[in-house]
């Protein structure tokens, strides 16, 4: 017999020690000695009923010293207690003939409950024992034990079926518990992106609107003290996104992507070539590109050094394009957390990302996704 594996033993060690219904199945393999017992009551008298119900209840004995050991993970004690069991077993045959067999039930279950993978030959050979061998000793003037060997075949695989079950509940919670660390480490990357996105944007408006406010205050007061009144505005817009997106209650869509982009870029000095409308994009698409014009323009009002920049749609794709220089230092918008977070609400939406420098100069930023199937529409 194998030492039982670390990974079953201290969960079934549990489902010995807690529960009622553990209790119950335990306490209920009892039932057996108590039937051995009789039988040995009935069958020898004087010193062998003695001697007959001392092994019973020495075998009683071991079993709850067993459970005890289970219960408090004290693995070291199980074999040697079965063994003595197994031992019990064998010195109560001669006072209880095939009744003994009752007691080989109790081991029987045991081993089902410990060593799962070899439940099937030790039970198979257990039905067999208390099958034949009280029909093969002539001493004993009975037939095969028929009644003895249905005991053991169903209590143990009894035993057995709870023990699988209690081990596949066990793995269920398991597997909840790994679902929701999953399910809070997912939302907290969601917040990360979110957060990044939302702050990298206001925060560039912010300061390309500063800049400019300083530099009208000289000659354009009126247009200064708009500007900053601007940026209180983007402000108060950006406190009130990072609470939205910290509640994951954020919208964002594509035609208010495009009116923030166009002032964002006549800020900061950039022509701006945007559509008037976003109508040509479906209701299903419409935030995805609304994140795709946000990272895309705010990446070329912080890298591109460009003077002007334009978006195209499509409804099944977006583009930005700008006219800078398209050399190592636009390399960033490749690298950076704001496209790698663009990549990842591209890739779940099933759509690809393209960045790169175009020929001569510029820089080019592709979204495409697929186009929805009309015959899906209406369909649930």
């Amino acid at each position: 017999m194998t030492e039982p594996d670390r990974e079953n033993t201290p969960p079934v060690a549990h489902s010995w020690a807690g529960g009622w219904r553990r209790i119950m199945l335990g306490t209920g393999m009892l039932v057996f000695p108590t039937l051995t017992a009789v039988a040995v009551s009935g069958d020898v008298g004087g010193s062998a009923a003695v001697a007959g119900l001392a092994v019973v209840i020495a075998f009683s004995l071991c079993y709850v010293l067993l459970a005890l050991a289970l219960g408090r993970e004290r693995r070291s004690f199980v074999k040697p207690l079965l063994a003595a069991m197994t031992a019990l077993f064998l010195a109560a045959l001669p006072f209880a003939h095939a009744d003994a067999f009752f007691l080989a039930t109790v081991i029987v279950s045991v081993v089902a409950v410990l060593w799962r993978r070899h439940t099937l030959p030790v039970v198979a050979a257990g039905t067999l024992a208390a099958l034949l061998v009280p029909w093969a000793v002539p001493a004993w003037h009975a037939g095969p034990g028929g009644f003895q060997s249905l005991a053991l075949l169903f209590t143990s695989l009894t035993c057995g079926a709870f023990a699988e079950i209690a081990a596949t509940n066990r793995a269920l919670v398991a597997a909840r518990a790994e679902v929701a660390r999953l399910a809070s480490e997912a939302e907290r990357n969601r917040i990360a992106r979110d957060l990044h996105d939302l702050l990298g944007h206001s925060l560039t408006a912010i300061t390309v609107k500063s800049r400019l406010a300083q530099r009208l205050a000289a000659k354009d007061l009126d247009q200064a003290v708009a500007e900053m009144a601007a940026v209180e505005s983007l402000s108060r817009q950006a406190l009130a996104d990072v609470r939205a997106a910290v509640t994951g209650y954020r919208e964002v869509t594509i035609a208010g992507e495009l009116a923030r982009g166009r002032e964002l870029l006549r800020a900061a000095g950039v022509v701006a070539d945007l559509p008037k409308a976003a109508d040509a994009v479906g209701p299903e698409q419409r935030e995805l590109f609304g994140w795709v014009v946000r990272e895309g323009i705010t990446n070329v009002v912080r890298h591109a050094r460009a003077s002007r920049c334009s978006v195209l749609l499509t409804p099944t794709s977006v583009e930005i394009r700008d006219d800078g220089p398209g050399g190592a230092g636009r390399g960033l918008i490749g690298a950076g957390k704001g496209l790698t977070g663009l990549r990842e609400r591209v890739a779940a939406a099933g759509g690809t990302v393209e960045a790169g420098p175009l020929d001569p100069r510029g820089w080019r930023l592709l979204v495409t996704v697929r186009q929805a199937d009309p015959r899906s529409e209406g369909t649930t």
